[in-house]
């Protein structure tokens, strides 16, 4: 559910050069970046699908993305297994017209946004615009929430406000926008038990597993995906910064019912993005 492509076919990154040196340091993970093809194939020997996606923050980091239509393409060769989220920047006077242009030109079947490296409130009523749109066509939107390793550890966090992705101003967007459903992305540290209040509360609201080795997720987010959330949790792994190698191995090892495994692993998601309908045999083994 939560793939980055952080390189186009130019070589061109969507993030600054320092940026990505602190974000593999902080995650101890490799500087180099897989392209969209490159991505494909690495699903591809796992036999898993991966939701792949770039981030425009063009406005606040002054540094343009990799091409999200460079992606999209990609995903179209590979479509075996990769399914293209889109992303604009919130802060662009034409990110309405560039989410329809990626829906309906494009095919992108939803979009990624990360309010702290996007430097912006997503609960501010100017960004409403683009939800509406998101909704009017039925796709999810992901949100970052919680700590990023983007800037951890570099003075002022190269200016990045964590503030910007507590869940709870995510709220206020899945009330109002119920037609969208909201992924909140990442166990939402130091905020888990906001995010489970919203995921609880919100039917559109939902919760991926990515960003962190799940040996190290907070224990009520395990208890509730294990009851109350089973069916609005979503495996991600967050690559390339964390291989789905390892979330899968410690996942394992994880204490979760065995009837609630295969929801997380897959059909939860299969559900959300109206992959397959569960009366058309998926299986949750692949």
């Amino acid at each position: 559910m939560h793939v980055h492509v952080e390189k186009d076919h130019t070589g061109h990154q969507s993030l600054p050069e320092a940026f990505v040196e602190a974000a593999a340091t902080y995650f101890k993970a490799p500087t180099d970046r897989l392209d969209v093809d490159e991505t494909a194939a690495y699903y591809r020997e796992r036999s898993m699908a991966a939701v792949v996606f770039t981030v425009d923050a063009t406005t606040a980091l002054g540094h343009r993305p990799n091409s999200v239509e460079d992606i999209v393409a990609g995903a179209t060769r590979n479509n075996d297994v990769l399914i293209p989220f889109g992303s604009v920047d919130p802060w662009a006077a034409d990110a309405a017209s560039r989410i329809r242009r990626q829906v309906e030109d494009w095919g992108v079947r939803g979009f990624k946004f990360h309010p702290s490296v996007q430097d912006f409130d997503p609960s501010d009523a100017r960004h409403f615009p683009l939800y509406e749109v998101i909704e009017s066509y039925g796709l999810p939107a992901l949100f970052h929430t919680g700590q990023t390793g983007i800037g951890a550890r570099t003075p002022g966090g190269f200016g990045i406000s964590l503030a910007l992705s507590n869940p709870m101003l995510l709220d206020i967007v899945a009330a109002r926008f119920p037609g969208m459903p909201l992924i909140m992305a990442h166990p939402s540290v130091p905020w888990q038990d906001e995010a489970i209040a919203v995921a609880t509360h919100k039917g559109n609201a939902y919760i991926d597993l990515s960003g962190w080795s799940p040996k190290y997720f907070p224990p009520q987010l395990v208890q509730q995906a294990n009851s109350l959330l089973q069916d609005k949790v979503l495996f991600g792994s967050d690559f390339p910064l964390l291989t789905p190698d390892r979330w899968r191995r410690d996942f394992d090892n994880l204490d979760i019912k065995d009837e609630v495994r295969p929801k997380i692993l897959k059909d939860n998601a299969v559900r959300l993005l109206g992959l397959a309908t569960a009366d058309e045999g998926v299986s949750s083994t692949s």
